[in-house]
């Protein structure tokens, strides 16, 4: 069980933007721009090259989820979604998530 699990699962508080029955979004903990929101689905999906073929439509809607709580919370000059995959690729929780970072310019290359 991950971090993530228990915040679907109500067992410890989190700061939620946006809730349905395939995602949940919520700000990070450790936010690395003004505006860092994390989209993840229910379901539990360890990495995203691990995703099966049925999963694409969960995928789909993180996506879209992540552009209406962009569109809500104001960042309409511009964000940046990210997914991290696999320890060299700086996932440190490993239950897929999309990172919705916006508030400021992002530089490019990111790291």
């Amino acid at each position: 069980m991950t971090i993530f699990d228990k915040i679907i699962n109500k067992e410890i508080p989190a700061n939620i933007v946006y809730e349905d029955d395939i995602a949940i979004a919520f700000h990070d903990i450790a936010p690395q721009a003004p505006t860092h929101i994390l989209v993840i689905p229910k379901k539990r999906i360890d990495q995203i090259e691990n995703m099966k073929e049925e999963d694409k439509p969960v995928i789909g809607h993180l996506f879209h989820v992540a552009t209406l709580v962009a569109k809500d919370i104001g960042l309409e000059n511009g964000y940046r979604l990210i997914i991290n995959n696999g320890i060299e690729g700086g996932q440190t929780v490993f239950h897929l998530h999309v990172h919705l970072l916006g508030g400021r310019t992002m530089a490019w290359p990111p790291g």
